[in-house]
């Protein structure tokens, strides 16, 4: 690596990353599943997503980075600093997709922190702590659950005997396939120091394009509670049953479903209500519901707003059951906690936004990501880019090659302002 010309204070503010490289790298990757529609599927751990991480890797070696594979397929591409034993600058994100998945949804942090290192080698910067990028095997879930697998595995959320035990729809494990691709590494998850972590993304919702604004200082990710519930009534027949000696499960079902999305109205700006599965027995025309078993989704930017939410919807329930003579169960099946990330990198993210004069907003995070796990060990924060209509998980995803650059150099300054300090 060249540091014969190392520039000065005032040549890194004028720093830019190489924004048609970066955008012809997302599409070069893109084409490796690439669907009829314009988007990608390339699940984790299948051959395609071998393919991904081949190229990605390959060009993380021509940038001059030495790569460390972990037991999951976790992926550390290194660039080396002046003092190589400070723990790395971090910044990744993941490379598989849903099966209608979009060319930006995770690619995106990951080739953000390759055009980042490719910027540094342009300019023969050296940093006092190395810069290392990652990808997370197995982020996405839709083939292997738990989703988030292999962050939750190096941070310890979970066994890696349980990731490995992990089965798709065909009975394949995720220990068979890692090796199957030649990915299990010989690190311990975890066994990896972390300086600080940074991670891009696109929003994945409409906040940022509503209010006009390029940059989204992630300040946090909501909790969720999934809870499924059961309604039992008794099935009769439409015709001669009269209305006042209905035990109908659906109708108390609806209430109850009503008060989901009002629990979230009542608690803004971040509570979330949904309900997205229904499934009502016996399905008939012409028989009154006897039972409807439906999933609820509550979220919030800290806990005790989710737990309050979820308390409201469970009293709401048990008034509903009362009234209408129906049994009604409420059971959490899934909870994550809300993560509140690290003040010093919020405020990096912040500052590189307005260094670079581009506007922001602080902005939550409703969707998971890597950087939820990364924030239980070491200081992290995101950096969001808005996409079109808010749309993702999307064959149709997008993103405008001007918001792809500024987020980019938002996450090229945030890491050079802890990577040149150490």
């Amino acid at each position: 690596m060249n540091t014969a010309a190392q520039p000065t204070t005032q040549d890194l503010s004028s720093l830019r990353i190489n924004g048609q490289r970066l955008w012809d790298s997302l599409m070069e990757l893109a084409q490796i599943g690439a669907t009829p529609k314009g988007g990608v599927c390339r699940l984790t751990l299948t051959d395609l997503d071998k393919q991904g991480r081949d190229l990605v890797l390959g060009w993380a070696r021509e940038a001059g980075m030495s790569v460390t594979i972990d037991k999951i397929g976790n992926a550390f591409m290194r660039r080396p600093g002046r003092n190589n034993a400070l723990a790395p600058i971090m910044t990744g994100s993941h490379i598989d997709t849903q099966p209608t998945g979009g060319k930006f949804d995770g690619n995106y942090g990951v080739l953000a922190g390759l055009e980042v290192v490719r910027t540094l080698n342009d300019h023969g910067l050296e940093t006092e702590a190395p810069i290392e990028v990652a990808f997370w095997t197995n982020e996405e879930g839709s083939r292997f659950v738990p989703v988030m697998m292999g962050s939750g595995v190096f941070a310890g959320a979970f066994t890696l005997e349980h990731a490995y035990a992990a089965t798709d729809t065909e009975g394949k494990t995720v220990q068979g396939e890692l090796q199957r691709i030649g990915y299990i590494g010989e690190q311990e998850p975890g066994e990896h120091p972390i300086g600080a972590y940074f991670e891009a993304h696109i929003e994945q919702g409409p906040v940022l394009e509503d209010n006009a604004k390029t940059i989204g200082v992630v300040e946090g990710v909501l909790g969720i509670r999934w809870f499924d519930c059961t309604v039992t009534g008794m099935e009769a027949h439409a015709g001669p049953t009269p209305m006042p000696l209905r035990k109908d499960a659906m109708q108390a079902a609806t209430r109850i479903m009503q008060e989901v999305v009002a629990a979230a109205l009542r608690h803004p700006p971040h509570g979330r209500g949904t309900v997205g599965m229904v499934q009502v027995f016996p399905n008939s025309r012409n028989v009154i519901p006897g039972r409807v078993k439906f999933s609820i989704d509550l979220r919030n930017s800290t806990d005790a707003l989710v737990d309050q939410m979820a308390d409201e919807v469970k009293a709401f329930a048990a008034q509903v059951a009362r009234e209408r003579g129906v049994q009604v169960q409420v059971e959490l099946v899934s909870s994550y906690p809300a993560q509140h990330f690290h003040p010093d990198c919020i405020q990096a993210v912040g500052r590189a936004a307005t260094a670079l004069g581009y506007s922001q907003m602080p902005a939550v995070s409703g969707a998971g990501h890597d950087a939820v796990y990364m924030a239980r060990l070491a200081p992290a924060g995101m950096i969001f880019i808005p996409c079109k209509d808010g749309i993702s998980h999307n064959e149709i995803e997008d993103a405008d090659p001007t918001h792809i650059s500024a987020g980019c150099n938002v996450l090229l300054h945030a890491m050079l302002e802890r990577a040149m300090q150490g």
